[in-house]
């Protein structure tokens, strides 16, 4: 379980994660047997740069600590507002609370963090499909940003529901929630940050039902290379610069672009999730804007 590694609007910089001089690593040679601490580690990707998987929660965990409060602000202007479309659609196909008995759903979203996605999944099952009983769990590695979402989630008619329920928790082990649980497992725009997603995919299967759904809306792949280069130019010209401007923080938006690039392509993170055990309906996944982002989907067998 993460604990809180960095005050929030603390920089990457400020934490002592900003750039800063290539160090050789230790090499092994013939005149000494014993293994130097940090030898044949286990490496994964913190935006462009190799570390050891061990340190990455951590730097994740300072990323998301620094941009909390400013987090919903510079989606907005980093998208030019179009997340806010992405996500409606995404739980509008997701239709959650469609279904005709008395029990609801128990929706688990995953890196939830400010409560985007849940609030619009209760949003729906109410107004849309008349449910009163669809129950949506918010889990987040970060408490700040489970803060934030606890503070907006009391401006809406779920704080105090009952309806709503908040913990922290990595996404890759969750051993308090039981097997063959959850109806749906929704994680949006937060799976390219875990530090091992087939894992977290794994356990996924793990916590569903039979019949139960993983949905995935992430940041992708754009499928034209003309509208690429656009996309390249403003990712990584202009998102830093906006944080930097909006939010005194340019490293943490600079680690979010680079994260999306190293993200899996569409076909890569479809074989990943049926390695898991899923059927993925149809292609296994949807392109929105062009491969900006994608909505993929994993059936549990029955």
């Amino acid at each position: 379980m993460l604990r809180p590694v960095a005050r929030r609007g603390a920089s990457l910089r400020s934490c002592g994660l900003g750039p800063r001089p290539l160090q050789r690593p230790f090499c092994a040679t013939p005149l000494r047997s014993q293994q130097l601490p940090g030898e044949n580690e286990r490496t994964t990707h913190f935006g462009f740069e190799t570390i050891a998987e061990a340190q990455k929660e951590g730097r994740v965990g300072a990323v998301f600590s620094s941009v909390a409060s400013s987090y919903d602000t510079m989606n907005d202007l980093m998208s030019l507002g179009v997340h806010r479309l992405w996500k409606d659609y995404f739980v509008r196909s997701l239709n959650p609370g469609s279904r005709t008995d008395q029990k609801g759903w128990n929706i688990l979203d995953v890196a939830g963090g400010t409560g985007d996605i849940a609030f619009r999944m209760l949003d729906h099952a109410t107004n849309v499909n008349l449910d009163l009983n669809t129950k949506v769990t918010i889990a987040d590695i970060n408490p700040d940003m489970l803060a934030e979402g606890q503070k907006r989630a009391l401006q809406t008619p779920y704080g105090k529901s009952g309806r709503l329920s908040f913990m922290q928790g990595n996404a890759e082990s969750m051993p308090s929630i039981e097997s063959n649980s959850v109806d749906l497992y929704t994680v949006a725009f937060g799976i390219r940050n875990f530090t091992n997603k087939d894992a977290a995919v794994r356990e996924a299967f793990r916590i569903l039902k039979p019949g139960g759904v993983f949905a995935c809306l992430e940041f992708s792949h754009v499928n034209s290379s003309l509208f690429n280069a656009v996309y390249k130019r403003w990712s990584f010209g202009a998102i830093p610069l906006i944080g930097q401007l909006v939010a005194g923080d340019r490293d943490s938006y600079q680690y979010l672009v680079e994260s999306i690039e190293r993200f899996p392509t569409q076909e890569e993170f479809k074989a990943m999730i049926q390695a898991a055990g899923f059927v993925t309906p149809g292609q296994g996944y949807e392109n929105l804007t062009g491969g900006i982002a994608s909505i993929h989907r994993g059936v549990k067998p029955l």
